[in-house]
């Protein structure tokens, strides 16, 4: 008759793995003859090939409304939920197949072995469904996922167990992996709950709250009381609104109050990396405002710890640095910003933390003699005279020999701060950091006519002979024997 004919059909395709035409035959030859179960027996295997196990289980079910003691229908139905993960009511088919068997049904008896393998199967993945609730508990969830793959090696179609992996995925930032197992599953099940709930996540730890605030408000219309999304939901919206505050107060210049509500913020949720990360910098912001350089250059660590692509927050560190004068760690920074955008500001600015270093080295001239870096002539000249007559060494010739040495030193250094900035030439040189270990001064004592010049060669200079004066007595060029000199 034609339903056999159809069957025949379905057979032939089914061996060729033709398994949706197959279907289509299996289909006719049940309208055909709805009262044959081999017929939906074999559409359940076809649609098993296909990973379509709650079709199959759906034919597993009619075929057992016609024929209750079927137990190859049982068996399917065994292996249908088990690869839907519904463990519970695989061992009640098991059960039923093994009573059948026990009542003496041959049909039952044929398949000891598979049975026995599928209990053992069942409690196999009983197992790690326990282990990685436990672990989920313990926050271990590497294990989860461990868990999980063990499981849907044989609950190939549990959504459950995927959503659980993608779960702990998004948890681990592994947003990539988490967000195909979600979208996978959306594209079957576009309702489904604890899939948007996961892309909620992933979009969460990307740090973009406002995205995720929608999902989880999509979850919550779906499923009014998912407990995960609305922690999840108050989190989110918790987050964005301390970082809004912070922000309003910054741009306010309450930078104190900034600071508080930022320190606020990185309290809502330890574990996202990305929106700390950002807090951290901004806080960070806040404190170079305030003027706290070493807490800035701790948040901009702690950001840069957090996100090691965060340029922004090298780029503030090194800066600061810079601003500490730690021109080492400022040039490390520089590398790695210019290493990631290869800009020419950003080629400027190591230029100009590597001259910072190489002048670092050698002696700052500007600080010998304390003046700015745009000081005119006539200041270094005053800014000279005021010091060499501080340090003078006949000034102190009655000071301890640690003293004196001391001092000597520092008469040196101000004759060699003077003898290359007084000089617009050596100057220019030394402002670029150009033949610096080779010019006059970095590596030798001071220009010995530059304090003879200065003051027995200046016109106005007086010296005095009162009780008050200084015998030179020393040598030092400058003091010829015989003068006193007058120190004011």
């Amino acid at each position: 008759k034609l339903a056999e004919v159809k069957r025949e059909q379905g057979n032939d395709l089914y061996s060729q793995q033709k398994y949706d035409e197959a279907v289509r035959c299996y289909t006719e030859a049940i309208e055909l003859d709805g009262c044959n179960v081999a017929y939906v027996n074999n559409r359940s295997a076809c649609y098993m090939m296909l990973g379509n196990y709650r079709a199959a289980l759906d034919d597993c079910r009619l075929a057992l409304q016609k024929d209750p003691r079927n137990a190859k229908s049982l068996l399917r139905e065994v292996k249908c939920h088990v690869a839907l993960g519904d463990l519970g009511s695989a061992k009640r088919s098991l059960q039923l197949i093994r009573e059948l068997d026990a009542q003496g049904f041959a049909q039952a008896r044929l398949h000891k072995t598979e049975i026995a393998r599928l209990l053992k199967t069942v409690e196999i993945l009983e197992h790690f469904l326990g282990e990685a609730d436990k672990a989920y508990e313990a926050q271990d969830y590497e294990k989860v996922i461990y868990c999980m793959d063990r499981v849907l090696q044989h609950a190939v179609s549990c959504t459950r167990c995927e959503v659980l992996k993608a779960e702990s995925l998004a948890l681990l930032k592994k947003l990539t992996g988490a967000r195909e197992i979600a979208d996978n599953i959306m594209r079957a099940e576009p309702t489904n709950a604890d899939a948007v709930y996961v892309r909620g996540l992933c979009f969460y730890y990307e740090d973009n709250i406002e995205k995720a605030i929608q999902h989880f408000q999509q979850v919550l219309r779906l499923a009014p009381d998912h407990p995960k999304a609305s922690v999840a939901y108050k989190r989110a919206r918790l987050l964005k609104s301390k970082k809004d505050e912070g922000n309003e107060a910054f741009n306010g210049g309450k930078y104190e109050e900034a600071f508080n509500i930022y320190t606020s913020a990185l309290e809502v949720d330890p574990r996202n990396n990305l929106a700390n990360s950002k807090l951290y910098f901004n806080r960070a912001t806040v404190c170079s405002k305030l003027n706290k350089l070493n807490q800035t250059v701790e948040d901009c660590t702690t950001a840069i710890s957090l996100n090691e692509d965060y340029v922004k927050a090298y780029m503030r560190r090194a800066k600061t640095y810079m601003d500490l004068e730690m021109y080492e760690e400022a040039v490390r920074d520089y590398e790695c910003i210019f290493r990631k955008d290869q800009t020419r500001e950003n080629k400027r600015l190591l230029d100009q933390a590597k001259l910072a270093l190489k002048k670092s080295k050698c002696k700052d001239y500007y600080k010998v003699l304390g003046i700015p870096k745009d000081a005119t002539v006539d200041d270094i000249k005053k800014a000279y005279r005021k010091r060499a007559l501080l340090h003078h060494p006949d000034r102190h010739s009655n000071a301890s020999e640690d003293m004196k040495r001391e001092q000597e030193k520092k008469f040196k250094e101000l004759g060699e701060a003077y003898n290359i900035l007084s000089d617009p030439k050596k100057r220019m040189r030394y402002d670029e950091g150009r033949d610096l270990d080779e010019m006059e001064g970095c590596s030798s004592g001071p220009n010995p006519h530059v304090f003879r010049t200065f003051f027995f060669e200046t016109p106005g200079f007086s010296f005095s002979t009162n009780a008050n004066s200084f015998q030179h007595n020393s040598g030092f060029v400058g003091f010829p024997g015989g003068f006193n000199f007058q120190f004011r």
